[in-house]
């Protein structure tokens, strides 16, 4: 996706969000604050973004975010338990009614046979109801993040369409 075709999608994301008078937080580890620095790059995102949680240590995903720690030991820090965990706690912690939770392996290194460079769990909060998706980026590190900010903004955006 180009920057442009992003833009484009977060001010369509906005516009969702204010029609249904929803606040938007993030909760963010493998792509380190970059979908809070997109969605700040659109004019007016103040008026349905509230902020983030750069949770890249499991410290602050369990203490700040609420992730317990047996979801942490049981399947580890890139799961849909712990991303579904982070978003409904970005929700709680500032008070909004969506969240994007996401947690990965952008490589180079830090992969494993189950949890190959790519594989990025995303979760969302909306309304209370939260679920998750599991991906496998191909790419360096930098494509895996844009790719996981991509996924988030429009996965979100299905998600409150309904």
């Amino acid at each position: 996706m180009s920057k442009t075709n992003l833009t484009q999608a977060i001010e369509l994301l906005g516009s969702t969000l204010l029609g249904k008078d929803m606040m938007l937080a993030t909760a963010e580890s493998c792509t380190g604050g970059l979908i809070g620095a997109y969605l700040t790059s659109v004019a007016g995102s103040s008026s349905w973004f509230t902020g983030g949680i750069i949770a890249y240590s499991n410290t602050v995903k369990q203490h700040v975010l609420g992730v317990n720690e047996e979801a942490l030991v049981s399947y580890g820090a890139v799961s849909a338990p712990v991303v579904e965990k982070m978003a409904a706690g970005a929700c709680r912690l500032l008070h909004t009614q969506a969240a994007i939770a996401v947690s990965g392996v952008a490589g180079p290194a830090g992969g494993s046979p189950l949890k190959p460079v790519g594989t990025v769990w995303i979760g969302w909060c909306v309304n209370g109801l939260v679920s998750s998706q599991h991906f496998l980026f191909e790419g360096d590190r930098e494509s895996v993040r844009l790719q996981t900010v991509e996924q988030g903004i429009n996965g979100l955006q299905l998600l409150i369409k309904v």
